[in-house]
């Protein structure tokens, strides 16, 4: 069993940055995939970024390349996310996921991950 805790989320005017961290607890942690979400007001949840369980394997949704990274710490069961360049539209509540090793071939399809936080809100003022 896996369980994904976000923190880090907040207020934050265009233009600046925030970091989002994720902590899983459970043993299996540096075997999974992990990956981040979010849902903008009003729209489907979508896939932002996701890291492969050695962290050699990062992938980025277009709209988030060159001003997000994802990065993981397997000695902390943890999984962050270093937001720059804000836009407003980066407004979302983000979510953090777990998958099993081979998630990584369908790294943007949230129903290949089994296990989900509960969300941490991004806000970005214009």
């Amino acid at each position: 069993q896996v369980q994904p805790v976000e923190s880090g989320g907040g207020l934050v005017q265009a233009g600046g940055s925030l970091r989002l961290s994720c902590v899983a607890s459970g043993r299996t942690f540096s075997s999974r995939t992990m990956a981040w979400f979010r849902q903008p007001p009003g729209k489907e949840r979508e896939f932002v970024a996701a890291i492969g369980w050695s962290g050699d394997s990062t992938y980025y949704t277009n709209s988030v390349k060159g001003r997000f990274t994802i990065s993981r710490d397997n000695a902390k069961n943890m999984v962050s996310l270093q937001m720059n360049s804000l836009k407003p539209e980066d407004t979302a509540v983000y979510y953090c996921a777990a998958g099993s090793p081979t998630s990584i071939r369908n790294y943007d399809t949230p129903g290949v991950y089994a296990y989900w936080g509960q969300g941490t809100q991004v806000t970005v003022s214009s």
